[in-house]
């Protein structure tokens, strides 16, 4: 079975051509080609949980930070991370745009400062 993007495990309709893009848009998961490849997806389709905006149980989602919580405890975020890491040649479960990475060590660096 071959790996599937967010959009399609989840049958939001919001990938562009989607069923539900009339009414809520398209996802920027299925169009932040900066996650492409990523935990072997589709621009961001299996890096949703670091993509801001995108939509969960009916409600659009704030940014990862916001957001961490219900995204570790998601189905999909779980089964992407189970099929990467037993996926031979992997270079490892993504949890962050490569961005963010720099993005929260500085956020928690200021954070630290001030405290």
């Amino acid at each position: 079975m071959p790996q599937q993007n967010c959009w399609e495990y989840k049958r939001c309709g919001r990938e562009p051509g989607g069923a539900h893009v009339q009414e809520y848009g398209v996802c920027p998961a299925s169009t932040d080609s900066s996650c492409d490849g990523l935990n072997g997806g589709k621009n961001g389709g299996r890096l949703c949980w670091a993509v801001a905006g995108t939509l969960c149980e009916g409600e659009v989602q704030g940014i990862f930070v916001e957001k961490q919580l219900s995204c570790v405890s998601c189905d999909f975020f779980k089964k992407v991370r189970e099929e990467v890491m037993q996926t031979p040649g992997e270079c490892g479960f993504q949890v962050l745009k490569p961005n963010q990475k720099d993005v929260l060590r500085n956020m928690l660096s200021k954070d630290m400062l001030e405290n």
